[in-house]
């Protein structure tokens, strides 16, 4: 099973990541993107999906025009996991 991170391991990884924040009500981050067009977004959207697939690890989001919003969480650890903060990651690369 998945362990769950600690609200101080969580701080201190939000801290070094870009935008993101924790969701209110329930134990998740998320983060807000906005692209100049659609096929931007979904350009994006496609480079997260094929990350997500080798993590094995997929994100809830959606999409409407040229934003994405994004939340993850490790529904296994009944929230954040050190997965959550490493697909965050790849998604702050892009």
């Amino acid at each position: 099973m998945v362990r769950q991170l600690t609200d101080t391991e969580i701080d201190a990884a939000l801290a070094e990541l870009t935008g993101w924040r924790r969701v209110e009500e329930r134990p998740a981050i998320a983060r807000s993107f906005k692209f100049t067009d659609f096929n931007q977004a979904f350009g994006f959207m496609t480079r997260v999906a094929l990350m997500a697939e080798k993590l094995d690890h997929h994100p809830e989001w959606s999409n409407v025009y040229n934003r994405v919003e994004i939340v993850l969480m490790t529904h296994d650890a009944g929230g954040v996991s050190e997965r959550d903060l490493k697909l965050a990651r790849f998604i702050d690369s892009l």
